[in-house]
């Protein structure tokens, strides 16, 4: 029995499309005609091949979703129906892996399926934050808008990753040309003064020992190196997944210095701002709202200050008390606003200025971050350069002096 893909009109004069397992294209179209369809087209579907296979690891990138959620409100907007706006994503999306998301999503929604539940399908895809406020869109009768939120929503977070990235190119580059340099130097101009070292004789300095040792390492034991750096980066790997470790990175990452902290400190908050007041603004559930805000911020430090407002809120309590007693994730700043937001009833507002602030302050201080780190790894490569020059030409200058 094989697998056959169709597209086929309802009495309406609806487009319809799907798969149906048969021995045969005539099975196929007795089986849709007893629906009442009439048959477009009917393919064989055939087997996965190594295309489909590497198909299987792309991924979605935010941009993409983005544009597809965009058009998807502006469809439904303009009066398309939801199984006809899908039919027109299938046709237009470019991204395969999207598109099979798509394709799927309609075909459950047409087996009557809530649009938020055939989205909840997908999770790699569509996380929490995106299928609750379709879910609250649905039940408001706004999805339209709930979908722009959602679109604005996501072009705000891809622009913060793009902000961090930006920042980190430069001292990445200047980092791995330093790690460059230090190599060729190490494995090809150690070994030709220590040669010379041999015929001179006598005892080396400490530091051009350390050089030559490194440089016979690098060389010979070049394996074993390896060998310590994939161990560390492993075990470094294993203990950031723990839960316990987890929460010692996240904690420990607020606190690193040269702004680093403050940075991550201020993208955890302009992220978790502004995914709360999205889910309050299209009208999710609070509780439900503060679980996906806790589970999608990004920081176990403020997951865990969000459990402890779920608390406080399901025993009649407020929404900025446990907040206060986590002060290096929640500045007083934060407390105070969203304080002020539950007195007056407008948090999604107060919440959305608190996204607005912390995201300004995010650029400013990856821009200072980046005038600071550029001429510190400058620095840093001229340290290795000079470092290795001194270990090598020390000996020589002893040697002059015993002359003398």
């Amino acid at each position: 029995m094989a697998t056959f893909a169709f597209k086929a009109l309802d009495l309406a004069g609806t487009p319809t499309r799907g798969e149906v397992d048969a021995e045969t294209k005539q099975s196929v179209a007795s089986q849709l005609r007893a629906r009442g369809l009439i048959v477009t087209d009917i393919e064989e579907q055939k087997s996965a091949d190594a295309g489909d296979l590497l198909a299987n690891f792309k991924k979605v990138k935010a941009p993409e979703l983005t544009i597809a959620t965009r058009q998807l409100a502006t469809m439904i907007s303009s009066g398309m129906s939801l199984l006809r706006t899908l039919y027109v994503l299938e046709e237009q999306t470019d991204n395969d892996k999207l598109k099979e998301a798509f394709v799927a999503v309609r075909r459950d929604v047409e087996a009557g399926l809530a649009f938020s539940d055939a989205l909840r399908r997908h999770p790699k895809i569509f996380n929490d934050l995106y299928v609750a406020m379709v879910a609250a869109g649905e039940t408001g009768g706004i999805l339209e808008s709930t979908l722009i939120r959602v679109a604005d929503q996501l072009e705000k977070d891809d622009s913060l990753r793009r902000q961090i990235k930006a920042a980190m190119i430069y001292p990445a580059m200047i980092g791995g040309f330093a790690l460059l340099v230090l190599v060729a130097l190490i494995t090809f101009l150690v070994p030709v003064f220590e040669q010379v070292f041999k015929d001179f004789g006598g005892e080396l300095p400490l530091i051009t020992k350390f050089t030559v040792g490194l440089s016979h390492l690098m060389i010979d034991r070049w394996y074993l190196l390896i060998g310590t750096v994939a161990l560390l980066v492993f075990a470094f790997r294993r203990w950031k997944s723990s839960d316990k470790g987890q929460i010692q990175w996240d904690r420990l990452k607020l606190k690193f210095p040269m702004q680093i902290g403050d940075i991550v400190q201020k993208v955890a908050l302009a992220r978790f701002s502004r995914t709360f007041s999205s889910l309050v603004a299209a009208g999710v559930p609070m509780l439900e709202a503060i679980d996906i805000t806790g589970r999608t911020s990004g920081n176990k430090v403020i997951e865990m200050a969000m459990d402890d407002v779920g608390e406080s809120v399901k025993n009649g309590g407020t929404l900025v008390a446990p907040m206060i007693k986590v002060p290096e994730a929640f500045p007083v700043l934060v407390t105070q606003m969203i304080g002020v937001g539950e007195e007056t009833g407008a948090i999604d507002t107060m919440l959305s200025k608190i996204a607005d602030f912390y995201e300004d302050q995010v650029a400013a201080a990856v821009k200072a971050l980046t005038s600071i780190l550029e001429p510190l790894m400058i620095i840093i490569v001229g340290g290795i350069v000079g470092f290795i020059v001194i270990a090598m030409y020390l000996p020589m200058f002893k040697v002059y002096d015993q002359i003398k």
